[in-house]
């Protein structure tokens, strides 16, 4: 692992996460009466849980809407979702008053172009493995899993155990 992203993920105080193409695999799908549905890992929801034991919240932070994000972001223990937001970045001041941290201590993690003004305001830009070239390039580490599939799992661990909190999350699931 590059020394710069190892420093980066141990200065992480707080997780912003993307959801449509970071939390999900970006499918959504629409039935017969126009409800959409959204397909999660159960392996990023227990990252989200992990870090969230870690001392390290998680935000969702997404431009659109719906209402299968409130079950979902309340099973991972998520500590707040902010939906309708564009541009993205215009929450920033607001969650870093709230939470304490500094824009250095911040993770966030994106895949398409909606991210990017704020992928280039946080100290650990994370860009998922299929993001768009111009989130790959604003990244400081781009995901070896595609969102939905466990890139978020990926990055919490990263966090964690450059943090030394890995081997404490994993023992208590050693009972």
């Amino acid at each position: 692992m590059d020394e710069i992203v190892l420093e980066k993920a141990k200065k992480v105080k707080l997780l912003l996460l993307d959801v449509d193409g970071v939390l999900t695999d970006g499918r959504i799908i629409y039935d017969s009466q126009g409800h959409d549905m959204k397909f999660f890992d159960v392996h990023d929801g227990l990252g989200v849980y992990l870090l969230k034991k870690g001392g390290i919240p998680t935000i969702l932070i997404t431009a659109k809407g719906s209402r299968a994000i409130r079950p979902r972001a309340r099973d991972m223990q998520v500590d707040a979702i902010f939906e309708n937001v564009s541009p993205k970045s215009s929450v920033l001041d607001k969650i870093l008053k709230r939470y304490k941290v500094k824009a250095e201590e911040v993770c966030f993690m994106g895949d398409d172009l909606v991210d990017l003004c704020l992928m280039k305001k946080v100290g650990f830009a994370v860009a998922v493995f299929n993001a768009c070239p111009e989130i790959k390039q604003s990244a400081s580490y781009v995901t070896l899993r595609e969102g939905g599939r466990g890139a978020v799992r990926e990055v919490a661990e990263l966090i964690l155990k450059s943090q030394n909190k890995w081997r404490e999350m994993v023992s208590g699931y050693e009972l």
